[in-house]
């Protein structure tokens, strides 16, 4: 990313940083402000239903008990059984005998009426007949509810339905309506029918109008609508007794944003966190260049080569980020990313041809983690494969302390894994730590195959080797003559571009069968 974007990049992350709590703070105050608004109106909701189904339930509990009478009707007994019920059900304002629709006898007259009842609006799924009535011979014009079993009414007043108490700090307003009439049983306050209706062709459940806010309810059971309603003047200032809660909580959240981001922001940028981002995002990827068998151009193995393409499609050198890998401590967790992805690509490959091998790079702190050995180990044990299988290269500056390094190094051994030594003769080469080192083979730094013809020093490497009866890799084989003379001076293997470079899997899976096809 360029310097330009970068700025732009910080510049447009803090002015969100500022903004974005400022913002955020002034919604959480009207948020706040509307949820407790609303809560409150559902709140007197559910108990203005709660009380509509206790009304109900003790109208239907009249009529279970008077129903339960065998006495002759509107007879004495009956008369006083019926005011019994009214004096003990607190809703019931009268019982009735009816026969037919007619009624001819209450709790309050012992003789026929002269009033007849309408058939019923509607029926309760268990079987009681409703009515929305009006009718009464007191000649008062005043809605009643009335429920009925197939002798017995009761009679009960709609405004007990929404005699409730509001414990809001503002005033709550409700209406019950009749669904199938499109009537309004009981209000605490005048309601406008077109509004329900408006709500109910357009599927509303809340409106806003004349400044109120609405909340239609439908319970087809009891066969009404619940309107709820309030104005929203306390909800305006409930919101701006909330925002000036929330907004210097805003305030101080933006400005330690602001400083965190730019921090975060430096960081996130240093390579240590790209490194471990490409390591926890698994985009390290791995390239396996073949190892030859010089005399015979066959392939007996590869050495797994790690390789991080940038955004711009290049690869990141390896001798720029493995040195920051292991100064930054994360240099096992990118050895452990290889093994995973070496054995995932090669693995059935591998299982196909056990007498290949893959050689996989090991660093100083790589030696003292417990979770590589158990790693290799349940890889090779998921493949069925050979320890022999799985080589492990060292540079000579890991054994700068061969007595730290040989018990690592001797436990990898007798899991039945090669050791080699890799760009030998560059580094701290000696024949004391090559001595007191079980190894099995040296890699020859390709600087010294460069200058075969220049430098008698490959020789003696070449010599060391042998007297020590150790294989030998030689690394940078470019040409045909550093072929021959490495194999005419006993060198057993060759790696370079004479043969290939490193390649990605199908590639090399590719390279290598057609080389194993070859007489």
């Amino acid at each position: 990313m360029t310097s330009r974007r970068m700025v732009s990049l910080v510049i447009g992350v803090l002015i969100l940083s500022v903004l974005l709590p400022v913002i955020l703070s002034v919604w959480l105050a009207h948020y706040q402000a509307e949820k407790d608004f609303i809560n409150d109106l559902n709140t007197y909701g559910e108990r203005v239903i709660m009380r509509t189904k206790r009304v109900v339930d003790q109208a239907k509990t009249a009529l279970v008990e008077i129903d339960a009478y065998q006495g002759t009707p509107c007879s004495e007994g009956h008369l006083k059984a019926m005011r019994q019920i009214v004096y003990v059900q607190r809703y019931v304002q009268e019982v009735i005998w009816l026969e037919g629709l007619k009624p001819m006898c209450s709790s309050m007259e012992s003789k026929s009426s002269k009033i007849h009842f309408s058939p019923p609006t509607r029926s309760t799924h268990d079987g009681y007949r409703i009515w929305l009535t009006s009718e009464n011979d007191l000649g008062i014009r005043h809605n009643m509810v009335a429920l009925a079993s197939k002798n017995h009414m009761v009679m009960i007043d709609p405004d007990s339905f929404v005699d409730v108490i509001s414990f809001s700090s503002w005033a709550i307003n409700v209406a019950l309506i009749a669904r199938d009439s499109e009537k309004i049983i009981s209000e605490n306050h005048d309601f406008d029918l077109a509004l329900w209706r408006q709500a109910q062709r357009e599927g509303d459940s809340s409106l806003i109008k004349n400044g109120n806010l609405y909340d239609f309810r439908d319970y087809p059971d009891l066969g009404i609508s619940l309107v709820i309603w309030a104005s929203t003047k306390p909800l305006t200032a409930s919101w701006h007794r909330q925002t000036l809660i929330w907004l210097p909580v805003g305030l101080l959240v933006s400005l330690a944003g602001a400083w965190l981001i730019v921090r975060v922001l430096r960081r996130l940028q240093s390579p240590y966190y790209n490194l471990l981002d490409a390591i926890n995002g698994r985009m390290i990827e791995v390239y396996y260049q073949p190892i030859v068998s010089l005399s015979t151009g066959k392939i007996v193995g590869a050495e797994a080569l790690a390789r991080w393409r940038q955004s711009d499609g290049t690869f990141l050198s390896p001798d720029m980020f493995v040195p920051l890998a292991e100064e930054s401590g994360l240099i096992t967790r990118l050895t452990q990313l290889i093994i995973e992805k070496a054995f995932d690509d090669l693995g059935p490959w591998l299982n196909c041809h056990p007498e290949q091998h893959i050689s996989i790079n090991l660093y100083p702190d790589d030696l003292t983690s417990p979770v590589l050995p158990a790693l290799i180990a349940s890889r090779l044990q998921q493949w069925n494969l050979s320890p022999s299988q799985i080589a492990l290269e060292l540079t000579e500056r890991s054994m700068v302390d061969p007595k730290s390094s040989a018990q690592a190094l001797d436990a990898y051994r007798k899991a039945g894994h090669a050791i080699y030594i890799d760009d030998f003769g560059t580094g701290y080469s000696s024949l004391s730590y090559l001595q007191d080192l079980d190894v099995d083979l040296i890699k020859i730094d390709k600087s010294f195959v460069d200058a075969l013809e220049f430098k008698h020093l490959t020789s003696h490497i070449i010599g060391m080797a042998k007297a020590l009866d150790l294989a030998i890799v030689a690394e940078g084989v470019e040409t045909d003559y550093q072929r021959e003379w490495l194999n005419r001076h006993g060198v057993q293997y060759g790696q370079g571009w004479f043969y290939s470079k490193a390649l990605p899997k199908g590639d090399f899976i590719n390279w290598a069968e057609n080389n194993l096809r070859k007489t």
